[in-house]
């Protein structure tokens, strides 16, 4: 048994599965720099996995290495209010459209789950509205028709795990993305129960049609709901100002993760002032506080990591390079697509995108059930043999790929295109 054999071997006998539950238990990666990184074995890949996509930047940028090992020789973390905080705060308050004042926690999850509870503290009702097919961590009413096995009439919510309570579903309402007429029929007939709305402004893959953000916008000003934008991934990523300035639309509240803290774990929930004062008891007395600690909360090293991720993001031609990088790959893989007469699509924005094996317009979470898994686990598979790797269902674009790294990436898709069996196409 190889060194490799060996450790996976190990991991199979400590870990439920082998792994981390984040990815395959037969893929240990030893180390990145840039836009590559290398496993236990030696092998090299192109990375667009990113670490699931905060290191937008790159693995190893010296500026962040640096401003890390300046921070570790005065602490790690303290739970009480730290100077690199409080200026990533700053910075992050300054970026964003809807933010007025944020609280840190450590992981998206936690950022949607209190954003959610937010909205329902603040309006003094219990149920939010997502949309199916929408990801917002791995709380309870996070994982509501997320990706529901047997499909369900809108509204009713689906668990997507066991252990989780039947009376979650009861203040979840689910509605179609992208579908603003079947959402204003739900808001206009739960308004007086809803709190607020949660929405990835991309939702995994699938751009918002023209207006619909506007509408989700226009419907809770209209019912008093809290609008929230799911940034954890599209924060920092598509715009310094976020996927609502990308997109043109200002929710109430906004959660963030994983670029803000520049591979390291830091989120948090950014918004409205009027909003965000139910964390503060001073202005809100005792029975309307809402209770939110966190041990590593605002960790200096976290924070000088996205602070220093955030200087870099603002220099001139970053998100541009990006962009660049992002459509070049779009637009060979859309070739290769069109010689192998296959009926598959690219769909995302430059900086994050996938190829879905389906024809027809891509819209909301069912439209996505007509892909061929089979054929894209096939390409997955061919394109890891190749040096390439990513997720089952995502490319992350970082500004640190090359142009020889979309070339790789290129051939490789080339390759895997004519992989497969006649039947596929």
């Amino acid at each position: 048994m190889d060194a490799e054999q060996a450790l996976i071997a190990r991991a199979r006998r400590v870990l439920p599965a082998g792994s981390f539950g984040n990815f395959p238990a037969e893929i240990i990666l030893r180390e990145g720099r840039g836009g590559r990184v290398w496993d236990q074995a030696g092998r090299e890949y192109v990375d667009f996995l990113l670490g699931s996509g905060p290191m937008f930047l790159g693995h190893g940028h010296p500026e962040v290495i640096a401003a890390v090992q300046e921070q570790l020789a005065r602490g790690t973390t303290f739970f009480a209010n730290n100077e690199p905080g409080i200026a990533l705060a700053e910075a992050i308050v300054d970026a964003l459209p809807c933010a007025e004042q944020l609280r840190y926690v450590g992981s998206g999850t936690e950022a949607d789950l209190y954003a959610m509870r937010l909205a329902r503290a603040f309006r003094g009702r219990d149920k939010i509205l997502k949309f199916e097919g929408g990801y917002h961590g791995m709380s309870d009413h996070g994982l509501m028709s997320l990706a529901p096995r047997h499909l369900a009439n809108f509204p009713q919510a689906v668990p997507d795990s066991p252990g989780i309570p039947r009376s979650v579903a009861d203040d979840m309402l689910v509605a179609p993305f992208n579908d603003l007429e079947a959402v204003t029929r739900l808001v206009e007939a739960h308004a007086d129960d809803l709190a607020g709305i949660i929405v990835e402004p991309l939702q995994r893959l699938i751009p918002p049609a023209p207006g619909f953000l506007q509408g989700l916008r226009d419907l809770c000003t209209k019912h008093g709901l809290v609008l929230i934008f799911d940034e954890v991934v599209t924060g920092f990523r598509f715009a310094y100002g976020g996927a609502q300035t990308y997109y043109g639309v200002t929710p109430d509240l906004c959660t963030l993760g994983k670029i803000v803290g520049g591979g390291f774990p830091l989120a948090a929930i950014a918004g409205r002032a009027d909003i965000m004062s139910l964390f503060d008891k001073a202005l809100v007395g005792e029975d309307r506080v809402l209770m939110q600690v966190g041990t590593l909360s605002g960790n200096p090293i976290a924070a000088v990591a996205g602070l220093k991720t955030l200087e870099i993001l603002r220099r001139p031609g970053t998100y541009e390079a990006a962009f660049a990088t992002g459509q070049a790959l779009i637009q060979g893989m859309s070739e290769h697509i069109a010689a192998a007469g296959l009926p598959a699509q690219v769909v995302g924005e430059p900086p994050l995108f996938d190829v879905v094996f389906a024809d027809g317009l891509i819209r909301d979470y069912r439209a996505t059930l007509r892909a061929d898994r089979v054929v894209q686990a096939h390409v997955n598979r061919v394109l890891r043999a190749d040096g390439i790797l990513k997720g089952d269902s995502k490319y992350y674009v970082s500004t640190a790929h090359q142009p020889h790294d979309v070339d790789q990436t290129l051939g490789a898709f080339a390759r895997a295109m004519r992989s497969l069996p006649r039947t596929a196409s």
